[in-house]
């Protein structure tokens, strides 16, 4: 069983930052592929970005572009979520997720272990 820990999440104006933070103990971390997930009342659970094992390569959906970076540090074995320029619509309580397979993978059911969540608040 892998343990993922979540933290950094909070209250934020809109256009402002946050980093949250993903940490697991153990010396496998860099066998994972990790993503961040988020799900705001009443919708479904969605990918935020997902990164490699290694790092080289990242994915981001659409709404997020330009203003989100996933980052890794497999020394540390943590990964983090940059945000800025954050909207009202970023609010969401956000998932730290991870895999074993190969493959940046999108859906939600491919991510066999999860973090609690870490609550994302943007006033308007």
């Amino acid at each position: 069983q892998v343990q993922l820990v979540e933290s950094g999440g909070g209250l934020v104006q809109a256009g402002g930052s946050l980093r949250l933070s993903c940490t697991t103990p153990g010396r496998t971390f860099s066998t994972y592929t990790m993503g961040w997930f988020r799900q705001a009342p009443g919708k479904e659970r969605e990918l935020v970005a997902a990164i490699s094992r290694s790092g080289g390569e990242t994915y981001y959906t659409d709404s997020v572009k330009g203003r989100f970076t996933i980052s890794r540090d497999n020394a540390k074995n943590t990964v983090y979520l940059q945000m800025n320029s954050l909207k009202p619509e970023d609010t969401a309580v956000y998932y730290c997720a991870a895999k074993r397979s190969l493959g940046l993978a999108t859906v939600t059911g491919q991510y066999p272990y999860w973090g609690q969540g870490t609550q994302v608040t943007v006033s308007s």
